[in-house]
Order: C-alpha cells, then structure tokens, then sequence
C-alpha cells in the first residue's frame, strides 16, 4: 500500500520564461484564488494571462507558492523570492516550504498556515525567515492565501509581501 509520503511532489516546470509563458497557468491560479478570498489582484486585472505571469515573474515584491504535499514543496517563486531566499530555480522548487523558516520559528509558521486554511487567508503576517544560506530576514505585511483549483479542490498556499529587512 502507497502512503501519502511515498508519493513524490509533482515534477517542477521549467523556470518562468517566454518559453512556458512565465508560467501563466500557475500563476493565474495565484491570482484567481487571491482574488476569490480578498477581492485583491497582484497586478493589473485587464492584463492578458502571459502578460501578468511576467509582470509577477518580474515584479519587485516577492510572490511564493507550495503545493499540498504533507511537507508542502515550494512550487513557484518570483525573481524577487529567488533572489531573497538566495536559491536558483531549481533550488527552490525542490525545497521544502518550512525550510524557509529556521527551526525555532517553524512552529509559529505552523500556526500560521492552519489558521490559513480555516480562514482562506490572513493580512498583514510577520515573521522573521531565512534564505538558503542562512541570512535572517523580517517580513512584514504579507498575505498568505490558500490556493483552490478550478474543480474546488486545495491546490496549495501562496503568499505575497514587499517589505523585509534584516532582523
């Protein structure tokens, strides 16, 4: 018998790029699930789906997202996330989402994500989290939404901020 842990985290696309067209799919789940729960969009709304995938790809706020697995993989991270949390691509979407925050705050972060998938979203989170190299960092006014699927189904948790500091 296969147990959820046996199941290995779906295959990460290619970093965002012409190419794939900056992952718009993904990326319009991200804004059509924040849309749904705060009547907010990441960028302009009248933009077409590969013309906001690279708005938000190249944007100067950090826009992440994981999946649903039982230790949730990052599955997208803007060049601003990249470049915060120090990882390549190919880092980052290997790595486990409570990796972003050093141990003593994993449990805070915990907290928080539950709270996330009972109320849908939550404004204005703080936390201190860590890049891949160890370098400490504040975030502050993040929102941190769930990610629903076109068939109603939890598709994972995203989140969004654009201040952070050294702690």
């Amino acid at each position: 018998m296969t147990s959820a842990l046996d199941v290995a985290p779906p295959v990460a696309p290619a970093e965002p790029g012409a190419g794939n067209d900056y992952l718009a799919s993904h990326v319009a789940l991200l804004r059509a699930s924040l849309r749904a729960l705060t009547g907010r969009e990441l960028v302009d709304p009248g933009l077409a789906p590969a013309e906001a995938a690279r708005a938000i790809w190249e944007a100067p706020f950090v826009v992440l997202s994981h999946g649903t697995e039982p230790d949730p993989i990052l599955r997208y991270g803007n060049r601003a996330a990249l470049a915060l949390f120090e990882m390549s691509w190919d880092e980052l979407t290997r790595t486990p989402s409570r990796l972003t925050a050093e141990v003593p705050d994993r449990a805070e972060r915990a907290r928080l994500l539950a709270q996330v998938s009972v109320r849908g979203y939550v404004d204005d989170y703080s936390g201190v989290r860590v890049s891949r190299t160890g370098r400490r960092f504040r975030i502050a006014r993040a929102t941190v939404w769930n990610l629903v699927g076109p068939d109603g189904r939890p598709a994972g948790q995203a989140a969004t901020f654009a201040d952070w500091e050294a702690p």
